[in-house]
């Protein structure tokens, strides 16, 4: 009986760890995917329009501000001690909003950037789901130009991940020119 049960564990080992070898890991190159999308590059459009507003905004503000310095400094002397603090503070203010301006410009950009990006990204991750799901993948690693590492991991071997970068842009109909 005790050579039975351990046969059978040992039978159970061997099954189980050749089972492990053939388990499907593959790599993908998720910005590769998402930066060949047609969704991305209407939203780097979007992006650069809504980044350039901003910037306009803040231009507009520094040459209010530049104006109104350049007419303090030119009329200093001319100004008795109320018109003096009056134009300072009036200069102080100024540069306080394009402060508070530049700070929520940015955090706006922020917002619009995940706004218009997640979709994309959404996108492509069902894709290498649904191509990963099909080709009985266990594990999918995402990587940054494919470079060891870069997935978070401490060390992988390439080699021995299929890259499925290729069905998961035919599958978005991506197609690359050279």
């Amino acid at each position: 009986m005790k050579k039975f049960l351990k046969l059978t564990l040992a039978v159970v080992l061997v099954l189980s760890s050749s089972s492990a070898f053939s388990q499907k890991f593959g790599r993908v190159d998720l910005a590769s995917i998402v930066t060949n999308m047609a969704e991305f590059k209407e939203a780097q459009t979007n992006l650069e329009s809504y980044g350039k507003d901003l910037q306009d905004q803040l231009e507009q503000i520094q040459v209010e501000f530049n104006t109104l310095y350049a007419d303090y400094e030119k009329n200093v002397s001319t100004y008795n001690d109320s018109v003096r603090q009056l134009k300072e503070r009036e200069l102080t203010e100024l540069q306080q909003r394009f402060q508070d301006f530049q700070q929520i410009a940015q955090q706006d950009m922020q917002k619009k950037e995940a706004e218009i990006m997640n979709p994309i990204y959404d996108k492509a991750n069902e894709a290498v789901k649904k191509v990963a799901s099909a080709g009985g993948f266990v594990a999918v690693f995402s990587t940054a130009g494919d470079q060891p590492g870069s997935a978070g991991l401490a060390y992988f071997d390439p080699a021995a991940l299929i890259d499925i970068t290729a069905d998961v842009k035919k599958e978005l109909g991506i197609v690359e020119s050279k």
